[in-house]
């Protein structure tokens, strides 16, 4: 096995350039899901210590949110692991696409199925983020509903109020 020259090596690292560029990015992705899972933990945790030492709280409002915060730390749970597994993925590709240059292997069809499994994997990662994102939005409007309902019923007892005076 005769070890490649730069002229021949330089090819096969702008091939792999484009795996190691999907790993930089899903990595930053990574990065927001993993912040994200751990602002929902910590808000978690203290739902769950109000639930428990403030008997005179909104139990019912704090349950709710426990329950959709469950929900969403599943939601980004699983989009992380399938982020993860689309960067180890690109990252098997690399050494895959050294490997069939190096021994001159043609497994074209091992190149393509790790790149589709690579891709397969980021999409269901960004719809399970997709679906956080959603579910942090239904989270929020529960969150603010009774504040939003009370002022508006003071708006409209001002303008009746004012309507009359």
């Amino acid at each position: 096995m005769p070890t490649p020259t730069v002229q021949q090596l330089i090819p096969i690292l702008q091939t792999a350039v484009g795996p190691v560029i999907l790993v930089s990015g899903v990595g930053l992705l990574l990065l927001t899901m993993t912040n994200r899972l751990g602002r929902v933990i910590d808000r978690g945790r203290s739902l769950a210590h109000e639930h428990r030492t403030n008997p005179s709280a909104d139990q019912e409002r704090i349950l709710n949110q426990l329950a959709i915060l469950n929900r969403r730390a599943a939601l980004i749970r699983r989009a992380i692991t399938l982020a993860s597994l689309s960067v180890l993925l690109a990252a098997i590709l690399v050494i895959v696409i050294f490997l069939t240059a190096l021994f001159h292997w043609e497994i074209a069809i091992l190149m393509m199925t790790l790149f589709i499994a690579c891709m397969v994997c980021l999409i269901g990662s960004l719809v399970a983020f997709i679906q956080d994102l959603n579910v942090s939005l239904d989270a929020y409007q529960y969150d603010i509903k009774d504040v939003m309902e009370k002022d508006r019923s003071s708006d409209f007892n001002r303008r009746s109020r004012s309507s009359r005076g």
